[in-house]
């Protein structure tokens, strides 16, 4: 849009509609107070939690020889997976030219920056020293894939980080004469973020060059991040792990956990912030149709995860699938795969089934599952080592999860609902210059028509 269109007096009277709608959400009130306070309060039990585990080692989780890696790398998979979904939306759809995405671009961005800055902290539950981490940044090798998870998950971060940021600075200019009544504290940070931006074409145009530039960088990145992570399983010879296509497997199961996430933010953020306007049941009808597409692809790649090692059947390979299939994990698998997966696509593709309401439900369902399907990556394949395990208590043999453990889980899920949380509530969280740009071009379009 020419930047001439700012000083007409439609674009004025629809960015102040604009800005009403999102910014009468950006204020510290009882419920933000009282739903922090409820986060902080099950943070501060988790983390006590955590110190029991710090006092008296990994002895109090369930993880033992056998199984050295449960609930926390689970975790940890997770949460990276989660997070391209701001490559997803922001970058593939948006270079792609799909102008749908624009309100919900920054939702997706929220949702990676907060499970990119966990997934670390996840990492670090599961260390028995923490205190060691310092050596590997001083003595990692190049040659270890830890060492290219760490740099890939870190630079991933930031880079989504940028991506939120940059597109936000319009908005608090905007923002920061109408915040009456809001902390000081507050009107202070947006004056400074704002970093004095005043609409001129050439901070349109420097602002534009680098966010193309970032959403071409972050592609490569995004990908590395789920390749990497997955090379940390597939260049063992385990059974379960020892996987070609674990780098593809990953990603597309990353796609559809984002997705979920994306969902069940918008509808949160539509219902209890009254975005209706802007988070219509179109933006619900396509994005329902995105999490079919990406559901479907990650059933492709589960049908050859198993069908393959299932044709050939080597002995270590029919354990560990005769344990997924009808043994210990079967429930577990079978439930994550129907109720996750398969009946979620069939769902999806009844127009009825991709309203608000219904897509919420199905996404609630797919997301737990994607969790579970971590769980099931990681801890099954471990019980069936290809040395026998023996002389060790028969509770070793099978991994069971403790309260403990449990509770240290919790405080990174609880870590990453109050990042969402604080960047939902103190700054906009539906893009007001984009929004307001998008609606005087319909309009003038149609005055000149």
């Amino acid at each position: 849009m020419a930047r001439s269109l700012y000083s007409t007096a439609f674009y004025r009277e629809i960015l102040e509609s604009v800005s009403a709608d999102v910014l009468r959400n950006v204020r510290i009130n009882k419920g933000f107070i009282i739903w922090m306070g409820i986060l902080t309060i099950s943070l501060a039990a988790c983390l006590y939690a955590y110190t029991l585990q710090l006092h008296k080692g990994l002895g109090v989780t369930g993880l033992r020889d056998a199984t050295s890696w449960g609930m926390y790398i689970a975790t940890f998979v997770f949460f990276v997976a989660t997070s391209l979904i701001g490559m997803l939306i922001s970058s593939v759809l948006g270079l792609a030219g799909v102008t749908w995405i624009k309100p919900i671009a920054r939702i997706a961005e929220i949702i990676a920056v907060a499970f990119a800055a966990i997934a670390g902290l996840v990492i670090i539950s599961d260390m028995g020293r923490p205190d060691r981490l310092p050596y590997l940044f001083m003595f990692g090798r190049v040659q270890s894939p830890i060492v290219w998870d760490v740099t890939v998950v870190t630079t991933y971060f930031f880079v989504s980080l940028m991506l939120w940021f940059i597109p936000l600075i319009p908005d608090l200019a905007i923002a920061k004469s109408r915040l009456e009544g809001r902390p000081k504290f507050l009107v202070k940070a947006y004056e400074i973020l704002s970093i004095n931006w005043v609409n001129h074409e050439k901070q349109f145009e420097i602002m534009h060059q680098a966010m193309r530039i970032l959403l071409i960088l972050i592609v490569p990145l995004a990908f590395a991040i789920h390749t990497v992570t997955s090379w940390l399983f597939a260049v063992t010879p385990r059974a379960g792990w020892d996987s070609t296509i674990f780098g593809p497997y990953f990603i597309s199961g990353a796609f559809v956990s984002g997705t979920a996430a994306v969902i069940i933010a918008m509808y949160f953020f539509r219902t209890s912030y009254r975005l209706q306007k802007y988070l219509t049941d179109d933006h619900f009808e396509k994005i329902g149709r995105v999490l079919a597409l990406v559901s479907i692809v990650y059933i492709y790649f589960n049908i050859n995860e198993f069908i393959v090692p299932g044709y050939k059947l080597k002995a270590h390979d029919a354990i560990h699938l005769r344990e997924l299939f009808i043994g210990h994990h079967a429930l577990l698998f079978w439930g994550t795969q129907l109720l996750g997966l398969v009946i979620p696509v069939v769902l999806l593709l009844i127009s009825k089934m991709r309203k608000p309401l219904p897509l919420l439900l199905i996404s609630i369902f797919v997301f737990i599952a994607a969790w579970f399907k971590r769980y099931i990556i990681v801890v099954p394949p471990q019980e069936h080592p290809y040395l026998p395990i023996q002389n060790v208590p028969v509770e070793w043999m099978i991994y069971k999860p403790t309260v403990t453990e449990t509770a240290v889980t919790l405080a990174s899920m609880i870590l990453v609902l109050m990042i969402i949380t604080i960047l939902s509530k103190l700054f906009p969280v539906i893009p007001i210059w984009e929004i307001a740009e998008e609606e005087a071009s319909v309009k003038e379009k149609a005055e000149i028509n």
